[in-house]
């Protein structure tokens, strides 16, 4: 039985959010992000509305830039509590229509259909339903990728934004990517594009022709993963948590570099309870706490600490952090960008982290 994967993205999901709470920015470039400061100011583009990104705007693009390239834009700050609350909402929703949920960040997630839908029209009508209801209940919408092969349902999901619904079945794989830039295959990014341009690799199509065994010759594993994805054969299942994630991770920049400890200590803060904020509704444990700290002169560090097993407790994180920022506080040298990532991740809701060797060693 052929399987039947949905992949669901929300459309510009923080301005899409903004947008609603706020009627007049209908039609309008709205920007989420630092404060631009009439371009001097520091920070990136978090998202962008498609008016937006009419302008060359895009995420991660530096805020000073962004102002430069549309300055009559409405800029925001993230409202991060009013987008936890509205993916929640749609999450809810969403895994209810199969029990084969797998959400991934704020504003995805899969769904396995197989054994709800006989074909891909009735997983259409499916996807149809979905979208109206959240719609209707939360007040924006979503793209859905119908497909497969989770990469080929991702893949689909961004074919016709924003609200599109596209299909790919398996007899369609090659005809629908064979035009695509290799850049759509998720892991593909600006950079490593330019290094498979150079060995003659410039869109899917040209993946798909290429043999197994050059593919693994010229670009070793990663070649091989991204010749199966490009093949439709992706095997990967839907499941609510990827025990094989790496970490979560967050981090901010300072509008201006700083030695204000407490400034710094309250930006820590705020990155570790919205870290947590995820971790504690899924019940997700971690062993590694990261520090990264990003110094006057673009001087970037990294400090980790590893426990023998793994817990959830943003106290111990936020101690953890400000034990391994003590070293760069005694350079006396300003600091620019603070961030904290956790990773090892476990998600095991029979954890205890009350026994008293554990505790006496944390």
């Amino acid at each position: 039985m052929n399987r039947i994967i949905l992949h669901c993205d929300l459309d510009c999901f923080f301005a899409a959010v903004e947008e609603r709470d706020n009627p007049e920015l209908k039609g309008k470039p709205v920007i989420i992000g630092a404060d631009p400061k009439g371009g001097k100011g520091r920070g990136v583009v978090s998202t962008c509305n498609y008016e937006a990104r009419k302008y060359g705007l895009h995420s991660a693009m530096p805020i000073s830039k962004a102002y430069k390239l549309c300055p009559h834009g409405v800029y925001l700050y993230p409202s991060s509590k009013k987008y936890y609350e509205a993916s929640y909402l749609v999450m809810d929703i969403i895994k209810t229509y199969s029990p084969t949920f797998e959400q991934v960040g704020i504003d995805e997630a899969y769904l396995d259909v197989s054994d709800i839908c006989k074909n891909y029209l009735e997983a259409k009508k499916y996807a149809l339903e979905l979208k109206k209801e959240i719609l209707n209940k939360v007040g924006i919408t979503l793209s859905v990728g119908i497909g497969p092969t989770k990469s080929i349902a991702k893949i689909a999901s961004d074919y016709e934004k924003p609200e599109g619904i596209t299909i790919v079945e398996p007899s369609h794989i090659q005809n629908f990517l064979k035009d695509l830039e290799i850049t759509r295959i998720p892991g593909i990014g600006k950079k490593s594009k330019i290094y498979y341009n150079k060995h003659g690799i410039f869109v899917i199509g040209d993946i798909i022709k290429t043999p197994l065994n050059k593919m693994i010759k010229k670009f070793g594993t990663y070649g091989e993963w991204i010749w199966k994805i490009a093949n439709g054969l992706d095997n990967r299942e839907v499941k609510e948590f990827h025990e094989d994630r790496k970490s979560i991770s967050k981090e901010r920049t300072f509008f201006e570099d700083t030695d204000d400890f407490k400034l710094i200590l309250s930006k820590l803060d705020e990155i570790n309870n919205k870290i947590h904020k995820k971790l504690e509704n899924e019940k997700i444990y971690y062993r590694t706490i990261t520090l990264k700290i990003r110094l006057k002169g673009f001087l970037t560090y990294t400090r980790s600490k590893s426990f023998s097993y793994p817990i959830l407790n943003k106290n111990k994180v936020l101690e953890t952090v400000l034990a391994l920022l003590n070293e760069f506080l005694k350079q006396n040298k300003k600091v620019r960008l603070v961030g904290i990532k956790l990773s090892n991740l476990k998600k095991d809701v029979n954890i205890k982290q009350t026994n008293l060797i554990n505790y006496v060693e944390i």
